[in-house]
């Protein structure tokens, strides 16, 4: 007996979009259990079978800030009138949040390739839980943050609800680099090895261990094309007082947006052939 049509199994057909612009953001959020099963799994990896645990967060900012706050101290570098180790600390704060969350999110696909090969899901849930687990380690160094500035007698200001804004920002810069890099390194395997050497230059040119008060004022503005300048200087404006960041943000905010929408659109499109070259 055949059976009626409406007793067949239904089908369900993926086919890929069409155009640049059709980003389906929607799907995050409907595979956000996905999202948060992934994030959690970082989180677990990473510390799994250490001997210090949580302290790893800790250890690479901490023994950073000595290392600049020696040279510093040898270099007669300024640090605004705030005390050294804690200027050098809160710039190093957003500064390793950015640098290792793009570490992981660039090689979130190639990491994952077995997952991407097998199963539909929307590939920006890769790089974003990358990213959120790289939060984990900001929240452990921001208490120490907070216990330094305790220790050195600084209080912040009203200023300080303004934090989650700068975290954002440094978030979204991330996000965007990382969609360009973790595109480019499905296809392009060196990718990988470019992006250490990056955020080492990207950390020379943010000012982390020294003062944007050090460029001429005239030449500030154009240092926001750095967003991590702007996020840095935010911080130490929110949390210690430091100098307004002024134009130079509302720079950081713009090309951060430009380099955002692109990579959303760059990775959008080339997200049709992951799973064929992965």
């Amino acid at each position: 007996m055949t059976p009626s049509p409406a007793s067949k199994p239904p089908h369900l057909h993926i086919a890929p979009s069409h155009g640049w612009v059709s980003l389906r953001l929607q799907e995050v959020w409907e595979f956000r259990d996905l999202l948060l099963i992934l994030v959690r799994r970082d989180i677990q990896l990473r510390y799994k079978q250490t001997a210090l645990g949580v302290a790893w967060a800790l250890l690479q900012p901490v023994l950073t800030m000595i290392v600049f706050t020696i040279i510093a101290k040898l270099a007669k570098i300024p640090s605004d009138h705030i005390a050294y180790p804690v200027f050098v600390f809160c710039g190093l704060l957003p500064w390793q949040l950015f640098s290792q969350t793009l570490n992981e999110s660039s090689n979130s696909l190639v990491a994952n390739s077995d997952l991407i090969t097998k199963v539909y899901f929307p590939r920006l849930v890769m790089p974003l839980a990358a990213i959120l687990a790289g939060l984990v380690d900001f929240a452990i160094s921001f208490v120490l943050l907070v216990g330094m500035m305790i220790y050195f007698g600084i209080t912040p200001t009203l200023m300080l609800f303004t934090v989650p804004l700068f975290v954002l920002l440094a978030v979204a810069t991330a996000l965007a680099v990382g969609l360009w890099l973790s595109a480019l390194n499905v296809e392009y395997r060196d990718v990988r090895y470019t992006i250490p050497f990056l955020t080492q230059f990207w950390l020379f040119a943010t000012p982390v261990f020294y003062p944007a008060s050090l460029i001429p004022e005239k030449w500030r503005p154009f240092c926001g094309l750095n967003p991590m300048a702007g996020v840095v200087e935010g911080f130490r404006w929110a949390l210690l007082g430091a100098d307004a960041p002024g134009p130079l943000l509302g720079v950081s905010v713009i090309t951060v947006a430009v380099l955002l929408v692109g990579g959303l659109i760059y990775f959008r499109r080339m997200g049709k052939t992951f799973a064929e070259i992965v």
